[in-house]
């Protein structure tokens, strides 16, 4: 077992990032997995997410194969501040950490928050959170 839940999980994370209102009050359905590209019609002041990189990692167990998943979610946004970008990440990271998340193939032993860091952008992209999360599946 190696990456055969990556898809798996991402259906599951976005499907829960969907289903939280306190995601889509702030972010509307402006989640990809991709930045949109600069000429599709999002209007760039708003905040939107990406599901981002990932690093998978297999761990033996007794009991069968776990796979571990650090994987992130990305706010973006245009504002000239973190506040909109803030309340952004603390309700994805409720989202995500409360239960929330079902995966269509695999058993979802654990997520769980491990990261974040907050940064400063140009351009249209002037705020920027990435929420790093630890994910462990198990076959």
């Amino acid at each position: 077992m190696t990456y055969a839940f990556a898809w798996s999980l991402q259906q599951g994370v976005f499907a829960a990032l969907q289903a939280a209102p306190g995601v889509t009050d702030l972010v509307g359905d402006r989640i990809y997995d991709a930045p949109p590209h600069a000429s599709a019609a999002v209007d760039r002041a708003d905040a939107y997410l990406t599901l981002g990189e990932e690093d998978v990692r297999r761990r033996g167990s007794v009991g069968g194969d776990i796979v571990t998943h650090d994987f992130r979610v990305t706010v973006h946004s245009g504002a000239n501040g973190f506040a909109e970008a803030k309340r952004a990440a603390a309700a994805i990271s409720t989202a995500l950490t409360d239960g929330g998340v079902a995966l269509p193939e695999g058993h979802l032993i654990e997520l769980r928050f491990q990261s974040a860091r907050a940064e400063r952008g140009r351009g249209p992209d002037r705020r920027r959170i990435t929420l790093r999360f630890r994910a462990l599946i198990e076959a």
